[in-house]
């Protein structure tokens, strides 16, 4: 009878790919007749076929017994099919396992070549019963006759180390006189099985380390010395001596070597055995970075990536070796292969240092700006289409295009200059610069980062604000921004720092006024509500701000002005009240109500029934607004002062603070906890309004009403409205004498409606608790170069000892950078910080620590059985 052979399975695959599920089907039919076969001939072949379709995706575990019934067949041949077919579809699951204990034993004791086959089968299927049983056996086989299968044997081995690692102990003696076996292959093999053991366990195989030198300096076999390189590089951390001694034959292989695997592993190997350090190693690592620095020049993408990944890990030890490749290095930021991009960001990042800062962050700004590209062809490309019509090729575009890259690309910039608090950042002008040109060219949704880092810098240094101010004055007045809101990579949150460094700092500007229409304008709805609530204060503190410069320097002129943006402020703050935002409704809300106040014309009118001698002839509200924003000066905050704040001495933070609200939930979850009981058998107990059917079942009775989700109140009667008054007059009395209510006793004044006759006196005397925060700097030009001062440590709260703070980095000069509004006033002066609190030097004992105690032991009489009795005495 005709028998279908592999290759014609083969063949009926191909032939059959639209209906191959039924020709799979139809084969295992086959096959399953095949396997049950007598003729072992016959079976081995419905064994392979079986093995294919396994490699195809279809179960063969079916047939598991049978494949050891080919193994076991005394022909070599038939033995690999049966060996091939274990490999492919046995694991530690299968059952028919432990049949193969004795197969494998009987084979191993065989011809060589039995052997062989036993030893590759073995090596894929062994387990931890297999591996106890058969570790003396394959112990036995590393002095065998003949070379293969001692090698055969020492590969097998860490496969059955693996699963049975006693093993390892009783063969330790045997793997070591394998390093001087006469067969290269089989020393060879050792290596590579030392090189995964001592990768696990470095120690255990220090006591190898001679022999192991020896083949380093006499072997020219490229693959073995790489693996011995390995070994090293796992050995030399755990033995230090190994590094002076391993420096002349690694130099050696890195300046003769022509493998480049070879020369890799040995920089690899320097930089994870430490052999960089000293005068010598200094040599070393010259040598090793100009090797790897001609691996970025090849053309080979796999070269570049490795020496990206080594020149990484050496920056940390010798960056000035590694600096004088920088080009070579920033190149490979524009790399066409994303990995390689990335690798050499990371290698960028490491290289920062306080010179070169400048210089690699413009280069990496440079990969953002987009080429500018002409959508119209030109007249050759427009000649050529209608010669020859064809479809227009796209170009493919740069890799600095890819959205994704540009967020990394930007997000590096920023954490290269904001590491170890602006650490390396000597001009921070120009740092605000660089924030402000990735607003325009990044593209990506990094305005958040952006917006962090502009407040964090403006809030540190005190010299960068009034370039600060004239950088987000330039921001606040572009009108891209409130356009192009709503778009992806816009980075209109920007727009949130911009308002508020304008308006905190206000007092940088000139003509602070010029940006209220900015502020006020009508596309601001536009931005996010966080946005807006920002935008709304920067407007009233600006404004305040120019209203006391206003009235300190008042002239008729500028009345109508006042009054224009008086009329400005309420009109739009009119439109924000009724956002649907609450944070955004109630900012508007307020200044809405700074701005009414006194009267429809309180901000505008000017008081002429005053004598110019006795009072001021400029409307007395415009020292309203100023005092409430300027009367302390926002500073950064340190990271621990928040868990500084001391408990004051009798707050109990466990306690109620309305006690008579503990016991009345104290009820409520007691009636939540409370759960229906169950009898006996298991079912809930009835309550007394309810009944129960036949059966047990609990039945609702008829005349019970639904229940109303949401009852329909009724109508008040006059003697109900009457009734709900009286007690709502009798909580009120009860709430007054509540010492936990807080009551608002004061009786309500009426509306006023003649203006003259409000009290201005308030305001006046509030114009002179204060005086240096209505007087007008002086403005000079800002010839004095900058003197840069990063505030690293943030404040603490009041009455907290705080450690000696970090050295501050030197102050840094350099000449101003033109800018973009020209309306910029001389810098703050020092406004005092809060009172610290010294502690005497006399005192040097704390009163929250309590004395000491000594714990003393009363002598136990002999004649009283009683206990011992701890005498507690004072410490004098």
């Amino acid at each position: 009878m005709w028998e279908r052979t592999l290759h014609d399975l083969i063949r009926g695959l191909r032939a059959n790919k639209n209906d191959e599920a039924k020709f799979i089907a139809q084969a295992n039919e086959e096959i399953r007749r095949e396997i049950k076969s007598k003729d072992m001939e016959l079976k081995a072949g419905a064994v392979m076929k079986l093995t294919y379709l396994d490699m195809l995706g279809y179960d063969m575990s079916w047939a598991s017994f049978h494949v050891i019934e080919v193994m076991s067949s005394s022909k070599n041949h038939l033995k690999t099919v049966g060996y091939l077919a274990a490999a492919q579809s046995f694991n530690e699951d299968t059952d028919v396992l432990m049949l193969t204990t004795n197969l494998l034993k009987k084979d191993l004791s065989s011809t060589p070549i039995d052997v062989a086959v036993a030893l590759n089968g073995m090596s894929h299927i062994v387990t931890a019963d297999l591996a106890r049983d058969l570790s003396p056996e394959l112990i036995a086989m590393l002095n065998h006759s003949r070379p293969h299968i001692r090698k055969r044997a020492i590969l097998t081995l860490y496969r059955l180390c693996e699963k049975y690692p006693d093993a390892l102990r009783h063969s330790a003696s045997r793997i070591q006189e394998k390093l001087d076996d006469p067969d290269p292959g089989v020393v060879s093999a050792t290596v590579n099985v030392l090189c995964e053991l001592a990768r696990r366990n470095p120690q255990d195989y220090l006591p190898l380390a001679p022999q192991l030198f020896h083949l380093l300096t006499t072997s020219s076999h490229n693959w073995m010395l790489i693996k011995i390189v390995k070994v090293f590089g796992s050995l030399c951390p755990h033995e230090p001596r190994l590094v002076k001694k391993l420096q002349p034959p690694i130099t050696d292989l890195i300046s003769t070597t022509s493998a480049i695997s070879l020369l890799y592993e040995c920089v690899h190997t320097c930089i994870i055995g430490n052999m960089l350090q000293g005068a010598s190693g200094f040599s070393l690592a010259r040598s090793c970075v100009s090797k790897l620095a001609a691996f970025l020049e090849d053309h080979d993408q796999n070269l570049k990536y490795i020496a990206l990944l080594a020149m990484v890990k050496i920056v940390p030890t010798h960056p000035q070796l590694v600096a004088e490749h920088q080009e070579t290095i920033l190149a490979s930021v524009d790399d066409a292969d994303i990995s390689i991009r990335m690798r050499a960001l990371d290698l960028v990042a490491a290289l920062v240092t306080r010179d070169n800062l400048q210089s690699i962050v413009q280069q990496v700004l440079s990969h953002l700006v987009q080429p500018e590209t002409s959508s119209v062809p030109s007249a050759v490309q427009s000649l050529s289409q209608h010669i020859v019509p064809s479809v227009p090729s796209k170009a493919p575009s740069a890799p600095s295009q890819s959205s994704a890259y540009r967020l990394v690309l930007s997000r590096s910039i920023m954490s290269m200059c904001s590491s170890s608090t602006y650490d390396n950042v000597t001009d921070f002008e120009w740092y605000l610069s660089v924030l402000v040109d990735l607003t325009y060219v990044s593209n990506v949704d990094i305005g958040a980062q952006i917006r962090d880092q502009l407040t964090d810098v403006v809030g540190r240094v005190r010299a960068a604000r009034a370039y600060a101010v004239k950088l987000m004055a330039k921001l606040l007045s572009d009108e891209t921004f409130l356009l192009n809101a709503g778009e992806p990579g816009n980075c209109s949150e920007v727009l949130l720092a911009a308002a508020w460094i304008c308006g905190e700092y206000c007092d940088e500007l000139l003509a602070p006024e010029e940006l209220l229409p900015y502020l006020l304008a009508p596309n601001v709805a536009l931005l996010d509500p966080d946005i807006i609530a920002v935008y709304i204060q920067a407007a009233n503190k600006i404004f305040g701000y120019w209203a006391t410069e206003a009235a300190q320097k008042w002239t008729d002129d500028l009345l109508e002005k006042v009054k224009i943006a008086v009329e400005n402020m309420i009109e739009q703050m009119e439109e924000f009240v009724s956002s649907p935002h609450i944070e955004v409704q109630e900012r508007a809300a307020n200044i809405l109500q700074l701005f009414t106040h006194g009267g429809e014309n309180g901000y505008t009118d000017v008081a002429s029934a005053f004598d110019p001698i006795a009072g001021p002839s400029f409307p007395k509200s415009l020292y309203l607004i100023h005092p409430l924003f300027s009367t302390y000066e926002l500073a950064p905050v340190a990271s621990a002062a928040q868990a500084s704040v001391p408990i004051p001495d009798g707050l109990d933070l466990d306690a109620w603070i309305v006690p008579s609200m503990q016991g009345s939930l104290a009820e409520d979850d007691e009636v939540a906890e409370r759960k229906p009981k169950k009898s006996k058998k298991g079912k809930e107990k009835a309550l007394p309004n309810q009944t129960k059917a036949k059966g047990g079942k609990k039945k609702r009775r008829e005349d019970s009403p639904p229940v109303e989700l949401a009852p329909q109140e009724p109508e008040e009667t006059a003697e109900e409205i009457e009734e709900r008054e009286r007690l709502k007059a009798e909580r009120l009395e009860r709430l007054r004498e509540d010492p936990y209510y807080i009551t608002d006793d004061r009786p309500q004044k009426p509306v006023v409606d003649d203006i003259d006759s409000i009290p201005v006196v308030r305001l006046d005397d509030l114009s002179k608790e204060e005086p240096r925060l209505f007087a007008l700097r002086s403005h000079t030009s800002r010839s004095a170069p900058s003197r840069f001062v990063v505030d690293k440590e943030g404040e603490m709260p009041e009455g907290v000892v705080s450690t000696p703070p970090r050295q501050e980095s030197a102050p840094i000069s350099r000449q101003q950078t033109p800018g973009l509004f020209d309306r910029i006033s001389t810098p703050p002066p020092s406004l005092p910080s809060f009172q610290q609190y010294e502690v005497p030097e006399e005192d040097h004992t704390r009163t929250s620590t309590p004395e000491p105690i000594k714990v003393t032991r009363a002598k136990k009489k002999a004649a009283s059985s009683a206990k011992k009795k701890r005498i507690i005495k004072p410490d004098s």
